[in-house]
């Protein structure tokens, strides 16, 4: 049960850590603890319905429990979230080689044929954290790229030859639609934010085996049928900022699945959550405190925070420079427009940040 609206805090989620070949040893400064490891971590899932709340009135239970009792003073007046799973999955992602070559199916097709694996498909953007010099991401086909160029690339093994190579430094990100083939490259500590789905067609998976010899399932029938060819729409995003108040704000992307920001700042930030929708903060750098009322908490590197869409008006008060990801389910797209462009994001910027 929620007692009622003097309830309404920040709560922060733990994380759950998943092993991957292509995974790092060692995944400081994020996780200095997992140092050392004996083997690869790939992905630190930070809103899994796994995932339990380390702070706030629902401490130790698990998100995924959690969420279907929610009323609106937490959700937001326009999620139902007893009409479905949580919806939006935030990952810290380490690669310390390359991922498979894969592609994500759209929500239509993952209704019609992935009911027993959620029937949501998977859109995401990517934020780079971290990225060794050289390091990039390969995200989309090339031009002239057809079904059938494609499909002989994979049986010979030339897959990443028929994808659009884009170089990528720390503070960039990249939009995936669903339907982009793609693969990350080594070197790279990510922030993912996307549709909560983890349905993945991999096409490529660089011959791996694991310690019994046996080499991941690959789903090429179903990739070639749901990777988008000829024109793109995903891509390096080329973001929109505005400074307001000592608080640099770095808009990426709109899209009706999420919106993801990055907000910097030095000293103390306001800010006043929705009542529309719930707010995810998800810190970078830097430690200080979310103050409220008369109550704070503190915050540090690493750590994901599930706001209130009625929680209000509330503080960010840094102890050091201070960097975040803002992520939340947006408004239809035209709201989400007027709502940009009131915040000073020109017209020409939002026909690149908001994707209908």
């Amino acid at each position: 049960m929620i007692p009622g609206n003097a309830s309404l805090c920040p709560a922060r989620l733990e994380p759950i850590f998943s092993a991957r070949p292509w995974g790092a040893r060692s995944l400081a400064p994020l996780f200095p603890e997992k140092s050392n490891l004996a083997e690869p971590l790939g992905e630190a899932w930070m809103t899994g319905l796994e995932c339990r709340f380390a702070a706030g009135p629902f401490a130790g239970q698990k998100l995924g429990d959690v969420w279907r009792t929610l009323p609106p003073a937490w959700t937001g007046t326009k999620i139902n979230s007893a009409a479905g799973s949580f919806p939006l999955l935030v990952k810290f992602i380490f690669a310390e080689e390359k991922l498979s070559v894969q592609v994500h199916p759209d929500d239509e097709y993952a209704a019609r044929h992935e009911q027993a694996a959620g029937g949501r498909g998977k859109t995401e953007m990517w934020y780079a954290i971290h990225a060794r010099p050289g390091a990039e991401v390969l995200a989309g086909v090339k031009p002239g790229v057809t079904p059938e160029i494609f499909k002989r690339a994979i049986d010979d093994g030339s897959a990443e030859d028929c994808l659009q190579h884009v170089p990528l430094r720390a503070g960039e990100a990249i939009f995936v639609p669903a339907g982009t083939a793609h693969t990350i490259g080594a070197g790279l500590v990510l922030c993912e934010v996307q549709e909560y789905s983890d349905l993945t067609y991999r096409v490529f998976d660089y011959n791996r085996r694991d310690a019994q010899g046996r080499s991941r399932e690959l789903h090429i029938e179903k990739a070639l049928r749901v990777i988008r060819f000829g024109e793109q729409h995903g891509g390096k995003i080329q973001p929109a900022r505005i400074v307001r108040g000592g608080v640099t704000e770095t808009f990426f992307v709109a899209c009706r699945f999420f919106a993801a920001e990055k907000w910097g700042f030095a000293e103390s930030a306001t800010a006043t959550t929705s009542p529309e929708h719930f707010d995810l903060l998800i810190f970078l750098e830097g430690r200080g405190s979310i103050q409220w009322g008369s109550e704070s908490v503190e915050y540090a590197p690493a750590q994901t925070w599930l706001l209130p869409a009625a929680l209000g008006a509330y503080h960010l008060a840094p102890g050091e420079r201070t960097s975040l990801l803002r992520a939340y389910v947006p408004l239809p797209f035209d709201e989400s427009a007027r709502k940009l462009a009131a915040q000073g994001v020109s017209d020409a910027a939002l026909s690149h940040l908001v994707y209908p």
